[in-house]
């Protein structure tokens, strides 16, 4: 039994040792030899980018889009009228008071 307990005892001292002889260690020699750093230069940011562009175009129909809105309102206030008056003679002929 002493030996099955100095066997035990002698493996974890040499997983102990391996696992210490693993460690990172880092040796660094230094000449003394400074370097000139400049100092930081603050630059503003530059200006934003100038957007050209055209004045957007409104399209679509319907009253109050486009430069042309009043024809075309007065042309949809005449067809109404005119459709009116072909349904009010459709049912004068058809007997449809």
């Amino acid at each position: 039994m002493n030996k099955k307990v100095l066997g035990a005892v002698l493996g974890l001292a040499v997983l102990g040792a391996s696992t210490a002889a693993s460690a990172h260690v880092d040796v660094a020699v230094g000449l003394g030899v400074p370097l000139a750093v400049p100092a930081p230069v603050y630059v503003a940011p530059p200006p934003p980018p100038v957007v050209v562009a055209q004045e957007p175009v409104a399209v679509g129909y319907g009253y109050g889009y486009g430069p042309d809105w009043r024809e075309r309102r007065a042309w949809r206030e005449r067809e109404w009228h005119r459709r009116e008056w072909r349904e009010h003679e459709w049912r004068e002929r058809h007997g449809w008071h």
